[in-house]
């Protein structure tokens, strides 16, 4: 084996290593997890959103348990990003700014500790961002209360496949086009500088 060729292969594993992004997780429950995963799944730097469910006991929950209130869990998503990007504060801006975090256990139609509520720290740093934005909003008066959980994250479990991508497959389904798609537009329209 040659010096030239040793020197190209080295070259070659260094550059695809400097290419290499590293992507970050964050988590986040704030109503039907149609929605939410669509919301997410817009903004520039978000590579992947998952539906599923998380802040709960119930090990591998299905659907139906979860609906059932019994589980502890809620509708959740997975966002998968790039901080070079997208940052955790912009994420959790954009948990605020898209859902109505003074209504206890509910979202738009939707009723049960299922639809309450969360965002997940996986850090210190993350639950400081996420307290100082709660703080930030009241200080502001841009909402009085705030019943949103500032949660610990432990275990997400992702949703059965019919769940995923759910708006895109299913863009006809009467919640959809009444609950789902307003929601989106309204948050498309509120952060036209974040949307891909």
């Amino acid at each position: 084996m040659n010096n030239y060729f040793v020197i190209s292969i080295l070259l070659l594993i260094l550059n695809i290593n400097e290419t290499k992004q590293e992507y970050k997780v964050a988590y986040f429950a704030s109503g039907c997890f149609w929605c939410v995963e669509s919301i997410y799944e817009n903004l520039k730097g978000v590579s992947e959103v998952n539906s599923g469910y998380s802040g709960g006991n119930t090990i591998n929950p299905t659907y139906r348990e979860v609906m059932s209130g019994l589980t502890g869990h809620a509708e959740a998503i997975e966002v998968i990003y790039d901080p070079n990007v997208i940052s955790y504060k912009t994420l959790v801006n954009v948990f605020f700014g898209s859902h109505d975090p003074t209504t206890l256990n509910k979202q738009g139609p939707d009723r049960g500790t299922q639809y309450r509520s969360i965002a997940f720290y996986k850090n210190f740093n993350e639950k400081e961002i996420i307290e100082n934005a709660i703080k930030k909003l009241i200080e502001t008066k841009t909402y009085y209360k705030i019943t949103t959980e500032v949660k610990k994250f432990n275990k997400f479990y992702v949703a059965e496949d019919y769940h995923q991508d759910y708006k895109k497959k299913n863009p006809y389904n009467p919640y959809i086009m009444n609950v789902s798609a307003p929601r989106i537009n309204k948050f498309k329209m509120k952060y036209p500088e974040l949307i891909k």
